[in-house]
């Protein structure tokens, strides 16, 4: 195999990685981006991506559907969240510890009853064979595309289009950059901020049912592997813009695919180096927004201020 042909299979693996790892990644971050838009963290999308992945193969498992299970992991993820949204209305309740505490029970809460579930097979999410047209087995893999993946797309598109051009994304803005605005005209900031926090979780959620039941497509204790964590760290790269949120997911995917990319063509050196490769991104986007002068730059104003 020739030099030339070899790079555009590792090419063809990671594009195809890219969506693949970044799915959940995407949903995770565009539900992390509506909660600070309206103001508030939830450092405990880790436990709801984790809750939510063993609830949506929980759901898949016995019902026999995939898209039950997906639905599942969506109302799981929208309790957790709403749990959230709920205590850290309450005064002198500080989002980060609460966030924190949430990660844990939604984390314990996972393995302890998914249990039964380590070992039995669910329905999968289908994919779309996009690559259909071409005779290359890579070329076919790359472009096969979760089922999830266009609805995270078009979901972007819309929470970009809504919040610059709806009410709706204007009050959630508006209880993200000043309070104060948003009570002086009538609006319920804790009301604003419960919802924009439940919706981030469902929306959460659907990212824990493309890990379960797409890639890698079962159900363990170690599934997230921080992705929930991760992601809060891809919205501040993202400035808070959910299509700059498609972008960062699909280049953290592309990332994660790396390793089992020069893997599939035999380059094995290395390995686990390049699967540290999301944790070493994250890292280095922490240091970059660490300067004050970039740390809150996009920010919602709010997140700024101690409550």
């Amino acid at each position: 195999m020739s030099d030339v042909s070899l790079w555009a299979d590792v090419a063809l693996a990671v594009l195809g990685g890219a969506v693949r790892v970044g799915t959940p990644f995407l949903f995770v971050s565009l539900g992390e981006c509506l909660t600070e838009k309206s103001g508030r963290i939830n450092l405990g999308l880790e436990g709801v991506l984790v809750l939510s992945a063993m609830a949506a193969f929980g759901g898949a498992y016995w019902s026999g559907s995939a898209w039950v299970g997906v639905g599942v992991g969506a109302l799981v993820g929208a309790a957790l969240a709403l749990l959230h949204g709920l205590l850290c209305s309450l005064p002198r309740v500080n989002d980060i510890a609460t966030g924190i505490a949430l990660m844990l029970l939604g984390a314990g809460l996972a393995f302890y009853l998914g249990k039964p579930l380590i070992q039995p097979q669910a329905p999968q999410i289908p994919s779309f064979e996009w690559g259909a047209w071409s005779d290359s087995a890579q070329v076919q893999a790359a472009l096969r595309i979760n089922a999830l993946f266009p609805l995270g797309v078009v979901l972007a598109v819309a929470m970009a289009w809504a919040f610059a051009n709806t009410r709706w994304g204007l009050i959630v803005r508006m209880a993200g950059d000043s309070s104060d605005a948003a009570r002086a005209l009538g609006y319920s900031v804790n009301t604003v901020r419960v919802l924009a926090t439940t919706v981030g979780g469902a929306i959460a959620g659907i990212g824990g049912a493309s890990l379960s039941l797409y890639y890698p497509g079962s159900w363990n204790e170690g599934l997230s592997s921080g992705q929930g964590l991760i992601a809060v760290a891809l919205v501040i790269f993202a400035r808070w813009r959910p299509m700059a949120c498609l972008g960062a997911a699909l280049l953290f995917g592309g990332a994660g695919a790396l390793g089992p990319a020069l893997q599939s063509v035999g380059m094995g050196w290395g390995y686990h180096l390049f699967n540290a490769m999301p944790y070493a991104l994250t890292l280095l986007i922490l240091v970059w927004t660490c300067s004050p002068k970039r740390a809150l730059q996009g920010a919602p104003m709010e997140l700024g201020v101690s409550r």
